[in-house]
């Protein structure tokens, strides 16, 4: 059976409600039954219904893969084995994985919906207050006195 090309709504729905469940789209065109990615890209250019559907989809992902995190952090059961000779021992290898797959979703999760997932970034005071702008006209100044100002920042500055 070749790849489907042709634009239908079953596979769009299909498409969206494995990225909802948490599947890559790079899996999912794996399938022999699903279209390539570029035919999916194309899609997405073309069909202004689909690519809403499709970024509610990966909001979906996101929230799916937030919840994969608590999982996998909450869940110790292989984070110590027991040593040839009895004793209880640190899997680190174990945890240095588990953190590494807690790292990957937190990223994706922030690129798929920053507001949501994304770092949030406060600058300055209360929301309320404009941004702090400031400013050096050095037009008036002889070259003499830029000179003394840049080497009196360079010793400030340690160098």
């Amino acid at each position: 059976m070749a790849r489907p090309s042709e634009y239908n709504s079953a596979t769009v729905d299909s498409i969206c409600e494995r990225l909802s469940a948490g599947e890559s789209l790079r899996s999912i065109c794996r399938d022999d039954s699903m279209p390539s990615q570029s035919t999916v890209f194309k899609w997405l250019s073309l069909h202004k219904e689909f690519a809403e559907q499709y970024v509610r989809a990966r909001e979906v992902q996101a929230d799916h893969m937030a919840e994969e995190i608590l999982e996998i952090a909450d869940d110790g059961r292989n984070d110590t084995y027991v040593d040839d000779e009895g004793n209880k021992k640190t899997d680190h290898d174990v945890i240095a994985r588990s953190r590494l797959r807690v790292d990957a979703r937190k990223w994706l999760a922030s690129k798929m919906a920053p507001k949501k997932y994304g770092e949030k970034v406060a600058v300055g005071g209360a929301d309320d207050l404009p941004p702090i702008q400031s400013s050096l006209n050095v037009g008036g100044l002889s070259t003499a006195a830029l000179a003394e100002i840049m080497k009196a920042k360079d010793a400030s500055d340690g160098g």
